[in-house]
């Protein structure tokens, strides 16, 4: 269903913004953190993909394949054996 509703630029503190009906945000399934993207004339907001999405994935496979190693040595100093807490 393609809904239009006309509504105005509001001031909100030091920016603008738009108030978005209910109707459309039901429509759209858009909740929490979304992304804006700016194309031509038009502005096109969508749901944020979460910036960790894959992660388990990824380190899952780094370790079925040994990729999940230190490349360096792990020097440690007086410090971190006297002074860090976990």
């Amino acid at each position: 269903m393609n809904t239009a509703i006309r509504t105005r630029i509001v001031k909100i503190g030091n920016s603008q913004g738009i108030r978005i009906p209910k109707l459309l945000l039901e429509q759209s399934g858009l909740n929490g953190e979304v992304e804006i993207t700016v194309q031509g004339d038009c502005l096109t907001i969508r749901t944020a993909e979460c910036s960790r999405a894959g992660w388990d994935a990824a380190f899952a496979s780094m370790a079925q394949h040994h990729d999940d190693v230190f490349l360096d040595e792990v020097n440690t100093t007086d410090w971190d054996d006297t002074e860090w807490e976990w």
